[in-house]
């Protein structure tokens, strides 16, 4: 039988927005009111759920996903943009049925405090009044404020600024520690500034040879692989560093399947190659860096043979991979949260960045070191000041200069300003402690299902006093909490977004909200008049951004020459942006680095094992990661029928022989057991994985019920890709 593809109906343009989901922002048009049944979700593409099937067997990224059924609210209608750089006309099924996260019947339409229906003043009054008997009897501290990495600019902005200026706490951080933080800080210390890609997406085209070191691109940004497609159409090659045969990895010229935690090891034998076989490009080392000595001494130990011990990675597979680099002309090394999720994640980024700049890579055009951002807005997240350590415009929260020009911009003393607070796992672990907060305020985050040892996080939100969350949906977070406040969301809101190149972009509204629901700008307007006073926190997305901008000037992360008018003009323009004649920068270290002398830095790094490692009793590696069809907690895509039907519950994969040992078979249930807790799965058996590991995805409870909370000494990263299991059959 022959399915021709569905021909789309005609459909208006609509209003150019971006994707709700990953840091690839793809553009896309958001028709409301489009022709067909009142409440349906319509998509104008063709047809299928699961996309195109490429010939490597990946989901491609170009279909559809198929009607999604009728849901109450506005008919929307999603159409690519062919104008964003990122995706050029594709998406991907998330981005596909995105519009149906805006029908009313899986949305919060009405504050809830203790359980019930409440009025908007009621629900803001209760948790104004609470807030201040806590603070009564713990002081400012005793609360806490967890904020996200997919809150647009002015949101991540607004909520520092509360917590600072009205809460007068430290205790902030969010979800974007548990994303971003070790890639950020390894970029921090070699090049004195962190941006993800630092050159704009369409260079990786033009590349030939790229290295992903932890990254599954095909399945949680497929539009991406457009990119690696063009660039091996050209005769590029791609090498891939995964415990498993991903989607991308199948797409690679060389697969490097290295034991879960050994990836810094690894780093190390291709930099002890790459130095023995004479591809540094010494001139380059000599003129733009520092620190070479120190770590080639160290790489001498870690030669070839020794490497493959520990990672299972054969030599000659190591000498392929760095042949391929070095002979390139134009070449990049990416990493993704399979190499920085770790304990040790800081140092791994660091020693791959350390091959990089042996190799002259970074601010070279058309050549680098990039770090793929996951969350929609994980480089504008982290930026602005709802980190635990930071200001606007990537300022240190400790320093007395971004203090004084912060302070001055939000009208208050410096000394008034709290100094740095806890970090994301700290902060929830430390949560209804003697020592700890004892309420928390939380915007766009779902931690019961997406932190560390998520059963202890549970217990620790369960004994506060004050549990308040801002959500659109009724999240297993929200389900337990004091006061759940109904925000908006993506097509129903203005803002800014800074996707994974650094690419500021305009998020316009589309569509209105449904009655009863308010943008959190306006709750933390209601907040700060209930607390405070209003000045100062406007309900406005573009004044908010004007702000932003007087306190992110100066700072690395520049965007006082941003303004909407120039996103929409030129089609997001690249931070830093000092001025509004600068043309933006979109490869920031051509001519320098942001370091002190110009030059990037050398950081001697050594392998250590995982903080936990595998024993008679737990004698296999667990490692977590993301599904084609889920985004994140799988808060917003678990409730769209399409995704659920093509990824309907959480699995585990494991090798044909390790399923043969155990007696398991395909689709059977098993019981995952860890230190920390015991999850339940169906089995999904598969060649693609590791005989000693078995892997989770972690968008429903259950993967992050066992993963392991020990953290990066300087990221304060969790240690989520790997921990030690057993598996036994379920009864």
């Amino acid at each position: 039988m022959t399915i021709s593809p569905a021909v789309p109906a005609p459909v208006r343009a609509g209003t150019a927005t971006h994707c709700p989901y990953c840091a690839l922002q793809c553009g896309m048009n958001v028709a409301a009111g489009a022709a067909g049944a009142a409440g349906a979700v319509g998509v104008a593409g063709a047809a299928g759920a699961a996309g195109t099937v490429g010939a490597a067997g990946a989901v491609g990224d170009t279909g559809a996903a198929g009607a999604a059924g009728e849901t109450a609210g506005p008919a929307v209608t999603i159409t690519p943009r062919h104008d964003v750089p990122a995706n050029a006309g594709g998406l991907c099924q998330k981005g596909w049925t995105a519009g149906e996260l805006l029908g009313r019947d899986r949305r919060l339409t009405t504050p809830l405090v203790d359980g019930r229906p409440a009025t908007w003043d009621e629900a803001l009054d209760t948790v104004a009044a609470r807030i201040r008997a806590v603070r009564a009897e713990h002081g400012p501290d005793g609360v806490a404020v967890f904020g996200g990495g997919g809150l647009t600019n002015e949101k991540a902005y607004q909520l520092g600024k509360f917590a600072r200026v009205v809460l007068r706490t430290s205790q902030i951080d969010y979800n974007g520690r548990f994303c971003m933080s070790s890639a950020a800080a390894a970029a921090n210390r070699a090049f004195g500034m962190d941006r993800g890609l630092p050159f704009p997406i369409t260079d990786l085209a033009g590349a030939d040879a790229i290295l992903v070191a932890g990254g599954n691109m095909a399945e949680t940004m497929p539009p991406f692989v457009r990119h690696l497609t063009a660039m091996r159409e050209r005769g590029g090659r791609l090498v891939v560093i995964d415990p498993r045969a991903t989607a991308t990895a199948r797409r690679a010229d060389l697969h490097l399947q290295p034991v879960p935690g050994t990836d810094l090891a690894l780093a190390m034998g291709l930099l002890h190659i790459v130095i023995a076989e004479g591809h540094v490009d010494e001139a380059y080392v000599a003129a733009r860096t520092t620190g070479f000595e120190r770590v080639s001494a160290s790489a001498a130990a870690w030669w070839p043979e020794r490497v493959e011990r520990i990672t299972g990675v054969p030599v000659a597979r190591m000498r392929q991979a760095v042949a391929i680099l070095g002979d390139a002309r134009r070449a990049m090394i990416l990493t993704g949260r399979g190499a920085e999720q770790h304990a040790k994640g800081t140092d791994t980024v660091s020693a791959f960045i350390n091959l990089a700049l042996a190799l002259g890579l970074p601010g070279r055009e058309g050549s680098g070191y990039g770090c793929v951002t996951g969350q929609g807005n994980g480089q504008g997240g982290r930026e602005h000041g709802q980190k635990a350590d930071q200001l606007p415009g990537y300022r240190g929260i400790d320093d007395p200069a971004a203090r004084a020009h912060v302070a001055a911009v939000w009208g208050v003393d410096p000394g008034e300003l709290p100094g740095p607070g806890r970090s994301a796992y700290e902060l929830l672990d430390a949560l209804g402690t003697a020592e700890g907060p004892r309420a928390l305020l939380l915007f766009g985050s779902n931690p019961v299902i997406s932190a560390p040892d998520a059963g202890r996080v549970a217990e620790r939100l369960a004994s506060l006093d004050l549990l308040v969350v801002s959500d659109f949906v009724l999240s297993e977070t929200a389900a337990m909490a004091d006061v759940v406040l109904p925000s908006t969301q993506w097509a129903e809101e203005d803002g800014t977004m800074t996707n994974l190149e650094g690419r500021v972009l305009l998020r316009r509204r589309a569509v209105a909200p449904p009655p009863g629901v308010r943008g959190d700008l306006e709750i933390l307007r209601g907040l700060a008049a209930r607390l405070r006073g209003p000045e100062g926190f406007p309900a406005e997305p573009r004044e908010v951004f004007d702000e932003l901008r007087r306190a992110s000037a100066g700072g690395i992360a520049d965007y006082s020459g941003i303004t909407y008018e120039r996103i929409a003009a030129e089609t997001g323009v690249f931070w830093p942006c000092p001025g509004t004649g600068h043309p933006g920068t979109p490869r920031p270290f051509l001519d320098r680095f942001a370091t002190p002398d110009g030059r990037a830095r050398f950081t001697p790094v050594e392998h250590r094992p995982p903080e936990e490692d595998v024993d008679d009793d737990h004698p296999l590696y667990l490692t977590t990661g993301r599904v084609l069809a889920h985004y994140q907690s799988g808060a917003q895509t678990r409730r769209i029928a399409a995704l659920n039907e093509a990824s309907p519950e959480v699995f585990v994969e494991l090798h044909p022989d390790l399923a043969e040992l155990l007696e398991v078979e395909p689709g059977g249930r098993v019981r995952v057991v860890g230190r920390r807790g015991i999850a339940e799965a169906v089995a999904r058996i598969s060649p693609a994985i590791r005989p000693d590991t078995v892997f989770m995805p972690f968008h429903w409870a259950g993967a992050n019920l066992l993963t392991n909370p020990a953290l990066d000494p300087v990221s304060r990263m969790p240690e989520f890709k790997v921990c030690a299991v057993r598996l036994e059959r379920a009864a």
